[in-house]
């Protein structure tokens, strides 16, 4: 397994403006935002540069196209919550999809779905058909603006990317403002999350994420995608992307990763843990400073 992906491009970065589709706060404090119909169009908006970038080039995930490849979705709108999602990767080049990947965490392809307020997130595997196109249902808790994450490793390339682009789910669009930094969240079936450490923006920090239940450690976490746990971070505003890794370690029940933030702002982070067969998502918002 190797050690925590360390993240440290970033650059004047793309943050999607307020719209008829979206509704995006600032890319260093919670977002809050008035309640405003959502439209039933996805995309990803135009750029607000976020705050102190520390070095020239752009995060994963605020581009649709990167490194010669792209990513197409199917459809960027959902006429309702649930639905199927189809996408390909294609390279530029040739406008074919890519049939050919590395196995990264036990998958040869990362699917995440947040939603721009970063109140809700899904992580799924979709499946790929012989042509290259993926596929997988999806329900998510509301309407409104989404932003849709492909993680993954072309063969013969020697580093992954991630792509974004856009989704629109229709119906009534109520933002909601991020929570408030916490260092202990709640999870279903009586699990507690304790996060220790903090971002740093250029330079690499460790978290470490403990898990209890019932107010006791968990030490016999399961593994979940070749790890005892899945990180994923995405700044608020623009929802630039970090993909961590963890440490190599034991069952619980902490897991430790290794990040950096690309800039100072607000930032959201969803930790995958599976326990009693059960894959649970722990979030917090933590500020990089």
């Amino acid at each position: 397994m190797r050690t925590g992906l360390k993240i440290t491009a970033f650059a004047a970065a793309v943050a999607a403006t307020f719209g008829t589709a979206y509704g995006v706060g600032s890319g260093v404090s919670p977002v809050t935002a008035e309640k405003q119909p959502a439209s039933e169009h996805g995309g990803s908006g135009h750029a607000e540069p976020a705050e102190t970038p520390t070095t020239n080039a752009v995060p994963g995930g605020l581009q649709v196209s990167d490194r010669g490849y792209s990513l197409d979705l199917e459809k960027d709108r959902l006429p309702g919550r649930s639905g199927e999602l189809r996408f390909t990767i294609r390279k530029d080049a040739t406008g074919k999809p890519v049939t050919s990947y590395k196995e990264e965490n036990d998958k040869e392809l990362h699917l995440i779905v947040a939603s721009r307020d970063l109140t809700a997130y899904r992580h799924l595997h979709p499946v790929r058909a012989a042509d290259g196109t993926w596929s997988t249902p999806v329900s998510l808790p509301k309407a409104g603006d989404y932003r849709v994450f492909a993680d993954f490793t072309p063969q013969g390339e020697k580093e992954g990317l991630t792509l974004g682009a856009g989704l629109g789910v229709a119906g009534t669009y109520a933002p909601e403002p991020l929570p408030e930094h916490t260092t202990r969240a709640s999870v279903d079936g009586g699990y507690e999350v304790r996060i220790e450490g903090a971002l740093r923006p250029g330079a690499p920090r460790e978290l470490t994420l403990g898990v209890y239940k019932d107010g006791r450690p968990v030490t016999d976490l399961e593994p979940y995608l070749g790890a005892y746990g899945h990180l994923v971070a995405l700044r608020s505003g623009d929802l630039a992307y970090l993909h961590v890794h963890p440490h190599d370690g034991r069952p619980g029940p902490e897991v430790s990763f290794t990040a950096t933030a690309p800039s100072t702002g607000t930032y959201r982070l969803f930790l995958d843990f599976k326990h009693d067969g059960e894959v649970r998502t722990a979030a917090f918002t933590v500020h990089a400073a």
